[in-house]
């Protein structure tokens, strides 16, 4: 069982940066890929950034959208994944969802534990 807490959003001027944090509870964190999601209001909550875990090696996968701008990461000895956030843009407003999965992947189903999600704004 894992349980996640997301935290770090808020209000930004476009060109803004943020951190977002997502700390896991349970032994097992280090093996888990770690994701992060986003969805607008009225939209489908879409794939934005994932970090494998210990048996993928750790690699990192980014959507199309936030490639170059979103840097995800972790710390396994904290049991926490960040996802910074920087020359932000109006269409990255939405609510942002941490999630854990047993393989690396950008498929939303395919992600078993979530967190409550956390309001990024940015304002034009």
């Amino acid at each position: 069982q894992v349980q996640l807490v997301e935290s770090g959003g808020g209000l930004v001027q476009a060109g803004g940066s943020l951190r977002l944090s997502c700390a896991a509870s349970g032994r097992t964190f280090s093996i888990y890929t770690m994701g992060w999601f986003r969805q607008a209001p009225g939209k489908e909550r879409v794939f934005v950034a994932y970090i494998g875990g210990y048996w993928s090696g750790g690699g990192t996968v980014y959507s199309d959208s936030v490639k170059g701008r979103f840097t995800i990461s972790r710390d396994n000895v904290k049991n926490t994944v960040y996802l910074q956030l920087n020359s932000l843009e109006p269409d990255d407003t939405a609510v942002y969802y941490c999630a854990a999965a047993q393989r690396p992947s950008v498929v939303t189903t395919d992600y078993g534990y979530w967190g409550r999600g956390t309001q990024v704004t940015v304002s034009s």
